[in-house]
């Protein structure tokens, strides 16, 4: 909500200060969003008149103007504006004005120069050059009554500060400057300068017939038909001023009366041009395959779920919303009908969001607008109607008042011991009265309550709390003492063989990713690519059309931040994000911190691509692949550890891809981008990525003491040969069954070697190796804690990893 300081003060004038206003509004829970002046500073710009205007002698594009600034002489500026002439008034800067700065930043400063050999004594200024607005078509044309040598500041009222107000859905009654005024009054107990609403007689018995078919949807209705009006008049300076300092621009005369009297009184309004309407109005429900045109332009289809106003032949309005294109006023319209209406608030709430747009009306009726004035700012309407847009032959009918289904505020009774235990300090009866007196608020006293019966524009006063609300608003936020929470205080320890989530994080950080923060509503075209889930869950009232399911992944939102770098020319990405995903399981119960029918287990997921390691001088770059990533994960799973067996995932290479287990538990994947996905995602090369259930990562071994080896531990190699399909894996697994664990210390594979193919003629490969079989070079370490090991012990430990591996792999020893 934006408005000007001025029109505030004209309802109610304080004495503070601006800064003190804005700090009384905000401490009242009516927060002042920003302060800003109407104006940047300048000097010496006054109303000047151009007398004379010739062409200049040697330039076809400028003027030479003799101007009166209310100085006696007239001056002889130079202008090259299009709409120099004579006879308008416009900003003249004099010698020695400093305008608001420019582009640079510097105050431009008005001297006695020559153009084209012509001396200019000053400047004739367009609303750009005074910062007033973006207008650099010509110079401010002023109204044709202000007086010359006036300055500018005073004329246009240039020395207010605009106040925006971030005000929470229950101030409704707030969205308005009135309203505002009305709070300021009760804050600070200045008097409140009531709008009079004096009837404007009928000279016509002219009426419209309305029907209110949804008294659900429609609880008052009013209007009134006027005749002959001028729609091509101006719409005053002094109300399009009004208007732009609260954020909207002027339309046409008829429009900008009724966006002045929302702004003014918080009454949102419609103007029909009569001679369009055909028949009588019926206010009722939408009908299923009905269709709109909007004033915006837009062409809309209504259901049975949605408010409209229609005619005999179509459908004139969206309730509570925005007028049709069929009914709008125009520069032709002569004959005008005036409607004020009371929306039901559910009846409105969501509708314009419906059709991804919103308007200043139905912001204010989806929160509730006074149904007990519409008569009155009818009045107030017409009243400005026949003074701007009047003729001699103008002339309004009776007034149409329908009341159907007007709300009955029901009273809420507030207890005094029970306000001062919730706002946390003393209160007495008679402070909780003075609070209601002071706001307007009907209330009657009784032993140790008061009971309020909330005035037809506090919709959101239905509850005892609603009532503490406003005691607690008019004795100021500020006002309330601090007091330190007395509770027990039991820390809760993490479990030893866990780790937190920050622990991770750096980590991550420490292996070279940064880490990054998504949304949890993701577009449905990564979720049915990347989670290959056809059914994931639909957001109902998504924040934007392309974000409308939670994601069961963290792949997609980590390629899409993958994306945004690599269109920013970034060589070398590595990001992680530890977030929540969305899953559905019918076995979730509604608990305090679950929700029934889904799971959200927390996840952590990487993306690396380009290089494996910052460009230097002392090795030759490689691009990163899968067993980069894969050592990632390890160091990430450390000291637990971890086996990786082949894996299908939607979002991976199929042959490129691996399960990621712990204690035999699948916890996650870990593998290179699709290539077709690759692809669709237009990435130059192919990314490595990994997925994991962060309750698994957070999980460690707790540290146990065992004493330092007082014998040497000795080494032996084997190079059995298996088939291309047996994985490392189940080589290590099989050597570890044929070994008890006290004297194997490691199995580690540190070589494979595979025959080169076959040439012509050649009929026994190299190395005594068959198509399709590996040799893998595996290294025993072997100790004991009691001796050294002899050497029958060892050749009895190698010759059962060599049975083993015969008999779990179908190994052979390398001849």
């Amino acid at each position: 909500m934006q408005f000007p300081e001025s029109w505030l003060r004209e309802f109610c004038n304080p004495p503070l200060s601006t800064a003190e206003l804005a700090e009384t509004l905000t401490m009242a829970g009516l927060e002042v969003e920003e302060l800003r002046p109407v104006a940047p500073p300048f000097s010496k710009i006054v109303v000047g008149e151009i007398k004379e205007a010739v062409q200049h002698p040697d330039a076809d594009r400028l003027r030479v103007c003799q101007v009166d600034v209310g100085q006696g002489a007239l001056l002889n500026i130079v202008c090259g504006a299009p709409n120099a002439r004579v006879g308008i008034k416009v900003p003249c800067a004099l010698v020695g004005a400093e305008l608001p700065p420019g582009d640079d930043g510097k105050p431009f400063l008005i001297k006695v120069g020559k153009l084209r050999g012509v001396e200019s004594q000053g400047m004739l200024c367009s609303a750009r050059e005074l910062k007033l607005s973006e207008d650099h078509g010509g110079l401010l044309e002023l109204d044709a009554s202000a007086p010359v040598g006036q300055d500018i500041r005073a004329h246009l009222n240039l020395d207010d500060t605009l106040f925006t107000l971030k005000l929470t859905p229950n101030l409704a009654h707030c969205l308005s400057v009135y309203g505002i005024a009305r709070e300021v009054s009760a804050l600070t107990g200045v008097p409140l300068n009531q709008p009079a609403f004096p009837a404007v007689a009928s000279q016509l018995a002219d009426t419209l017939a309305v029907k209110i078919s949804a008294p659900d949807l429609c609880g008052r209705f009013s209007g009134r038909v006027v005749r002959n009006v001028n729609t091509r008049a101006t719409t005053p300076q002094w109300m399009l001023d009004r208007l732009a300092r609260c954020g909207q621009r002027g339309v046409s005369p008829l429009v900008d009366i009724s966006n002045y009297v929302m702004f003014e009184l918080g009454r949102p309004s419609h103007i029909f041009d009569l001679d369009k309407i055909h028949g009588e109005l019926d206010v009722r429900w939408g009908r299923a395959g009905e269709s709109l045109k909007l004033l915006n332009g837009n062409t809309i289809t209504v259901d049975e779920k949605v408010g409209v106003i229609a005619d005999s032949q179509q459908v004139e309005s969206l309730a509570g919303i925005m007028g049709g294109d069929a009914t709008a006023v125009s520069d032709d319209t002569r004959h005008i009908y005036i409607e004020a209406a009371f929306w039901w608030p559910k009846a409105v709430a969501g509708r314009s969001r419906r059709y991804n747009f919103s308007t200043d009306a139905g912001h204010r009726f989806e929160r509730g607008v006074d149904p007990a004035l519409t008569v009155e700012h009818i009045e107030r309407i017409t009243q400005l109607v026949i003074d701007i847009c009047g003729t001699p032959e103008t002339a309004c009918g009776p007034m149409d008042d329908q009341r159907v289904n007007v709300p009955v505020p029901a009273p809420v009774t507030l207890r005094v011991a029970r306000a001062a235990k919730v706002i946390g300090m003393s209160i007495t009866q008679a402070q909780c009265a003075d609070v209601f007196k002071r706001l307007g608020l009907p209330f009657a006293e009784g032993e140790g309550t008061v009971t309020v019966t909330p005035p037809a524009y506090r919709f959101d006063i239905t509850i005892e709390e609603d009532l503490i609300e406003e005691v607690a608003r008019m004795v100021g936020y500020n006002n309330l003492p601090t007091t330190a929470p007395l509770a027990p205080i039991m820390p809760k320890l993490p479990a030893e063989a866990t780790r937190s989530p920050f622990a991770v994080r750096r980590l991550l950080a420490s292996l070279g990713y940064q880490e990054t923060i998504n949304f949890s509503f993701v577009e449905e075209r990564w979720e049915q690519e990347l989670a290959g889930n056809a059914q994931p869950i639909k957001l109902l009232n998504p924040i934007a059309s392309q974000m409308s399911v939670m994601r069961s992944s963290l792949l997609g939102s980590l390629l899409q931040v993958l994306k945004f770098n690599l269109d920013r020319r970034a060589e070398r990405v590595r990001v992680f994000e530890l977030g929540r995903v969305f899953l559905r399981d019918a076995s979730v119960q509604n608990t305090d911190t679950t929700v029934q029918g889904f799971h959200q287990p927390m996840r952590v997921a990487g993306v690396a691509y380009g290089a494996n390691d910052m460009l230097q001088w002392g090795r030759k770059e490689q691009g990163i692949d899968f067993f980069d990533v894969k050592g990632d994960v390890e160091a990430l799973l450390a000291p637990l550890k971890a086996t990786f067996e082949p894996g299908e995932h939607p979002a991976m290479h199929p042959g490129r891809c691996a399960r990621v287990l712990v204690q035999g538990k699948p916890i996650g994947f870990v593998g290179e981008l699709h290539p077709q996905w690759r692809q669709s995602w237009e990435l130059p090369l192919a990314p490595v990525m990994f997925e994991l259930e962060l309750d698994a990562v957070l999980q460690r071994v707790v540290p146990q003491f065992k004493a330092v080896a007082k014998h040497q531990a000795v080494e032996r190699d084997l190079a059995p040969v298996v088939a291309e399909r047996v994985t490392h894996a189940e080589i290590v697994a099989a050597v570890q069954a044929a070994i008890p664990g006290g004297m194997l210390r490691s199995a580690v594979v540190f070589d494979i070697y595979r025959p080169k193919p076959l040439k012509a003629g050649e009929e026994t490969p190299a190395g005594g190796l068959a198509p399709g079989e590996k040799s893998v070079s595996v290294r025993l370490t072997l100790g004991s804690d009691e001796a050294t090991l002899t050497e029958a012990e060892i050749e009895s430990a190698v010759q059962a990893a060599v049975t083993q591996l015969t008999q779990r792999v179908g190994a052979r020893l390398r001849g």
